[in-house]
């Protein structure tokens, strides 16, 4: 049992799963809202939420570790352009909206998308 275990697998070991949600994070702050499954839908926003808190508070140090992960344009524009529009709130900066089922596998869908 996974009892006290947070978070998803994805059926992946850390090195695919690490890589998926950086690609996940990185096209998600390019376009502020995207297509996914649920389950990666709700993982991305923990992941994404935790992104937009560091970049509030600028500092040397909270910009190496959104470096880590996004690329230098995406740390540029969380840091500059996403980040500003937060300041007042306190966390819940994203929406997910439950979609239908795919139609190839029936995976249930979200969009996940920055509030405004």
């Amino acid at each position: 049992m996974r009892k006290l275990n947070k978070g998803r697998k994805f059926s992946r070991k850390i090195g695919p799963r690490k890589a998926l949600f950086r690609v996940l994070v990185n096209n998600f702050f390019m376009h502020e809202k995207i297509k996914t499954t649920e389950a990666k839908a709700k993982e991305l926003r923990s992941v994404a939420e935790k992104m937009i808190t560091k970049a509030k508070n600028v500092n040397l140090a909270n910009r190496r570790i959104l470096a880590e992960n996004l690329t230098p344009e995406m740390t540029k524009k969380i840091i500059d352009q996403i980040a500003p529009r937060y300041i007042e709130r306190h966390g819940g900066y994203t929406r997910v909206i439950k979609l239908g089922p795919r139609n190839s596998d029936g995976a249930k869908m979200a969009i996940i998308e920055l509030l405004k």
